[in-house]
């Protein structure tokens, strides 16, 4: 799959009409694209170096470009709901999450934030990621598989729960929890972290932020942070400046905290 330079057999492309809509094919010599503008050869596109425009049967005019990893997450096929890219960007800034890290997952679900804690820890870094469901497993192996070529030597897919990793002895610098009961793995999470290692929680409600955040004082945690991410995007021309009249708001919270960091007792425990 080559990730530079022109299309070939094997990779993803994305396809944008005149219109701004959007079409993710994977390219396969003889293959076709049928679509409501016509039929588009991928032998048109193999071969074709980014930016070049194509055309249907029909005289439908498509751009080719490769996918963005945004493009990639809200195209793919889903078999759990996927974190946003708005929210992928910020749990990767606020819990630090850089080159040569070594990340502890879990669950993987469909696999957008898993593709995105790989890119960012890169080959010098390790991913983690455990999932307890095999069919969302399988889901989110198709998908890494379809964004990176092949899974990367540096990510681990488990099927699986993460209670496990206490008896691989393995030790993470971060932990990310994209799961709906994560209190229920904290102690788990915090023997696999050094001291000062962070742990990031990502839940829909205010109940399950609510339990999180007084789990995490309970484990040791402290420096807790909770926020929400609003993504508005603009429309702009010659003519006017104006917000969009539609917006992706509340997807989920997010919530950091780092381990040890709070005051305690003579026995370890956090003090109010």
């Amino acid at each position: 799959m080559a990730l530079t330079g022109p299309f070939e057999d094997g990779d993803r492309v994305l396809l944008i009409d005149p219109k701004g809509r959007r079409f993710m094919v994977r390219l396969q010599r003889g293959g076709q694209f049928h679509y409501h503008d016509g039929v588009l050869p991928h032998d048109l596109v193999i071969g074709s170096e980014e930016g070049t425009v194509v055309h249907s049967t029909l005289g439908g005019d498509l751009t080719c470009v490769r996918p963005r990893l945004p493009d990639f997450v809200l195209k793919m096929p889903r078999g759990a709901q996927v974190v946003y890219p708005k929210d992928l960007g910020a749990i990767l800034v606020y819990a630090d999450v850089f080159p040569g890290l070594s990340v502890l997952e879990a669950g993987t679900g469909s696999g957008a934030l898993t593709m995105a804690l790989a890119r960012a820890v890169g080959e010098r870094g390790r991913v983690v990621s455990y999932e307890m469901r095999e069919d969302f497993h399988a889901k989110a192996t198709e998908n890494v598989e379809g964004f990176f070529g092949s899974v990367p030597s540096w990510l681990d897919l488990r099927l699986g729960d993460l209670r496990e990793v206490v008896q691989t002895g393995e030790r993470f610098d971060r932990v990310v929890l994209d799961m709906p009961e994560p209190w229920g793995v904290l102690k788990e999470a915090g023997a696999a972290l050094g001291s000062g290692g962070l742990v990031c929680g990502f839940l829909p409600t205010t109940g399950q932020i609510q339990q999180f955040v007084l789990a995490l004082g309970e484990q040791g945690f402290g420096e807790v942070e909770t926020f929400e991410i609003l993504f508005r995007s603009w429309h702009v021309t010659e003519r006017s400046v104006r917000p969009d009249h539609r917006m992706v708001a509340h997807t989920g919270f997010i919530t950091v905290a780092r381990l040890g960091a709070g005051p305690t007792d003579p026995e370890g425990m956090p003090l109010p």
